[in-house]
């Protein structure tokens, strides 16, 4: 038995959860609205205050999508209640990163500054000029953005220069040793 996929889904108060045909969830709360397509195969009830998955037979393929059934219901619960954010950091000399209306523009050393528009749905916030806070309800929606932001200047090894998430290590590099 899948012990993720058998775990009960706590709807906490404030926030209903609407269960379509052909698996259609949507989930309102104080937050928004999230709404998602789920395999069809597996079965969701909501029984109460409490939501839970079940799945027709131990198939592989059945026993993957139960796990991963209930986590994607369960990120939806918490994004509405809670919502997501990631922090990312930029290191280097004059790296920095500005913020006017919707638009992130980011000083990375190259020629020209990289502007990027905020998704629909997700916000970014700065926290002086080197730490973004990518916010929103939907956590895959806020992962990409965070992903994309760090993908325009990965960290380099040497220095540590670039774009890193707050809770990511990097794994630093010695230099070049001279002749002998």
């Amino acid at each position: 038995m899948s012990r993720i996929g058998k775990l009960p889904i706590a709807v906490p108060a404030g926030v209903t959860v609407d269960i379509a045909e052909n698996n259609k969830v949507t989930v309102k709360g104080p937050k928004g609205t999230l709404e998602r397509v789920l395999p069809a195969e597996m079965e969701i009830k909501l029984e109460g205050a409490e939501i839970t998955v079940s799945r027709p037979n131990d198939l592989k393929k059945m026993k993957s999508l139960h796990g991963l059934t209930r986590t994607l219901i369960n990120n939806m619960v918490v994004g509405v209640t809670q919502g997501y954010e990631k922090k990312l950091e930029v290191n280097g000399v004059g790296y920095r990163a500005a913020k006017q209306g919707k638009k992130l523009t980011l000083n990375l050393g190259y020629s020209h500054p990289v502007e990027m528009e905020d998704p629909e749905g997700i916000e970014t916030v700065l926290d002086g000029q080197n730490i973004i806070i990518v916010k929103g309800i939907d956590k895959e929606k806020v992962g990409q953005y965070a992903a994309e932001i760090r993908t325009k200047r990965m960290p380099e090894p040497y220095k540590g220069k670039g774009i890193k998430y707050a809770d990511e290590t990097i794994i630093r590099k010695a230099g070049k040793t001279g002749k002998k």
